[in-house]
């Protein structure tokens, strides 16, 4: 059976580490589908059948290359089952390019967050959540899963990142005077919960109270926005980091690797591959690259 095949299949790469919430949902679902139509083995023309059912074209090849990727492990013990071939061309997924927030804007952003309702905790708690990832780059989800004992005199401890490894996370002694200084007023307010970051129902801060304040924030100081531009996110201020931090990359080609390497590392990135996706989606860093490969190749001092 089929549907046993994926548990099993699932079974194995949950066991290297991998999650596969969604991918595992959409295996059980061709799963179904196949045996709806009596199919107990991997069969192309089904799969194909199955994957063209989704709505746009990533979508239907997302799903052809999850059962693509369990036939060939089906395949090393049944040759019976068939290896579909990848029709709908390449899963990649094109990024929309990033927003980069100036320092000016992060400063108003933090201060419109600093403002914005009446006066709470509620204020303090987004505009010191807004002014850490734009000084450090962590990801929303690992910023609101902070505890008292991830703040360490050498930075944040960010404890099974989206890959299940921890990191630290060097804080600025101005990040962490702004750390404290929140806390101060913070830890009072729900003693019994060590959540750093807390709403006012005294809970643990959700992805969806984030997004609902940055975007108050970001309607309070008039940031341009419309059709074509790239939309400012809360995830823009991890962006905005990279950039700059890729900024001041040295000059020199094995400087460059192992800038690029620590800055990986630094953001948690399971692929080197994800932090030069900075380079070619942003502009000013594009025009840098262009500018120094003319003057390399006019023989020019860069």
């Amino acid at each position: 059976m089929l549907t046993q095949s994926v548990e099993s299949y699932l079974a194995v790469r949950r066991a290297c580490g991998f999650q596969l919430k969604s991918d595992g949902s959409l295996l059980r679902r061709f799963a179904i589908f196949s045996e709806s139509r009596d199919k107990h083995h991997v069969c192309s023309e089904t799969a194909i059948e199955w994957a063209g059912l989704a709505k746009s074209v990533f979508q239907r090849a997302r799903r052809l290359h999850q059962v693509i990727r369990f036939a060939r492990y089906l395949r090393a013990e049944d040759q019976s089952h068939e290896l579909p071939p990848p029709i709908f061309v390449s899963k990649r997924h094109l990024r929309p390019s990033p927003y980069i927030f100036s320092q000016e804007d992060i400063r108003r952003l933090v201060q419109a967050a600093s403002q914005s309702g009446c006066p709470s905790l509620r204020l303090l708690t987004y505009s010191t959540l807004f002014a850490l990832l734009a000084c450090t780059g962590l990801r929303v989800s690992e910023a609101i899963r902070l505890r008292y004992e991830d703040i360490t005199p050498d930075g944040l401890l960010i404890r099974c990142t989206k890959f299940r490894k921890n990191r630290l996370v060097p804080l600025h002694e101005t990040a962490q005077a702004g750390l404290e200084r929140y806390l101060q007023i913070r830890r009072p307010y729900a003693p019994f919960d060590d959540h750093v970051f807390i709403s006012l129902r005294r809970k643990p801060l959700r992805v969806s109270d984030v997004e609902t304040a940055f975007r108050t924030a970001v309607h309070r100081i008039g940031l341009p926005r419309g059709p074509g531009m790239p939309r400012p996110t809360p995830h823009s201020l991890r962006h905005t980091f990279a950039v700059r931090a890729l900024a001041t990359c040295p000059d020199g080609r094995d400087h460059i690797a192992k800038h690029m390497l620590a800055l990986s590392t630094y953001l948690g990135h399971s692929k080197v591959s994800d932090t030069y996706w900075y380079l070619e989606a942003t502009p000013d860093l594009m025009i840098n690259i262009a500018e120094r490969f003319e003057n390399f190749f006019m023989g020019e001092p860069s």
